[in-house]
């Protein structure tokens, strides 16, 4: 009995799901490439088709505003060939804004230009962090949590930094795998109006990690590590719409068998970079 009521509930859970209208922040990929090192994706002995690489990013901003999405665009700075991975700029809750504080000196001067730009349109509150994080690279949004990742990247310090900030409470996940150095890569909220619906791949987190995951979203869609590989959780959902790379092609039918559309991009020039759709896209909350 209990069984059957529960795929009842599944049912009008998956059979209800709608998009809401988001703004995002994106930077074009006009000064792409990869010259350096500074996670495992990149390899500065392979080159960057940047005409390619402008292609793909504008197929998903476009894909974003067919969907009724606004998107903003930052002015990138030829000095910032990482700036295209938007989302680590900041972190956007409600209005406010928690700074980022880069781990790598090659992306320092990113967290100013985001700062700059939200002041000069309208963000009162805007908070410089004393403690490295790397804005929605490690934070991810529920209705009530943040997730916060730690361990290669964003300093444990930040999550009670964030926690003051926003006064929401801050669940910390240990990272092991340096291949998803950032919560991004390893997890995903696919409907961000509920505290209870994720996307994850348990190899990336700790074993204590994996349980409180395991607690928290005993419902989760478990990604595979070949679509984990595939960046398959650097993914952004409106609700309804889940856009990702196409190559994770396990996901589509569990996506789809809990009542979501998933989008497949190619953004294969920008994975060099280590990053791809949620890493290009930073939500204005």
């Amino acid at each position: 009995m209990r069984s059957h009521r529960h795929r009842e509930e599944t049912s009008l859970r998956t059979s209800a799901r709608r998009a809401t209208p988001r703004r995002y922040l994106m930077c074009p990929p006009t000064h792409f490439k990869v010259t350096y090192s500074i996670n495992p994706w990149m390899d500065p002995s392979k080159p960057v088709d940047l005409a390619l690489a402008r292609t793909q990013w504008e197929e998903l901003r476009d894909r974003y505003r067919a969907l009724g999405h606004t998107v903003d665009e930052l002015v990138p700075d030829p000095a910032l060939p990482d700036m295209v991975f938007a989302a680590n700029g900041a972190l956007v809750v409600e209005g406010r804004v928690l700074g980022a504080r880069f781990a790598h000196p090659e992306r320092t001067a990113e967290a100013v230009a985001h700062a700059a730009w939200f002041r000069a349109h309208g963000y009162a509150d805007v908070w410089e962090p004393e403690h490295i994080n790397e804005g929605e690279g490690d934070f991810a949004v529920t209705a009530s949590l943040l997730l916060a990742g730690r361990g290669f990247r964003s300093s444990p310090l930040s999550h009670p930094e964030a926690q003051e900030f926003f006064g929401r409470p801050v669940i910390g996940l240990d990272l092991v795998d340096p291949r998803y150095y950032h919560l991004d890569t390893a997890l995903a909220v696919l409907d961000d109006a509920t505290d209870n619906d994720v996307m994850y791949y348990p190899g990336a987190f700790s074993p204590g990690s994996q349980a409180v995951l395991a607690r928290l979203f005993p419902d989760a869609l478990i990604a595979t590590e070949a679509d984990a590989a595939a960046f398959g959780l650097n993914a952004v959902s409106d609700g309804r719409h889940v856009l990702l790379p196409q190559e994770a092609v396990g996901l589509f039918e569990p996506l789809r068998a809990r009542g979501y559309e998933p989008i497949g991009l190619d953004l294969g020039e920008l994975l060099k970079g280590g990053g791809s759709v949620k890493c290009c896209t930073q939500e204005l909350r």
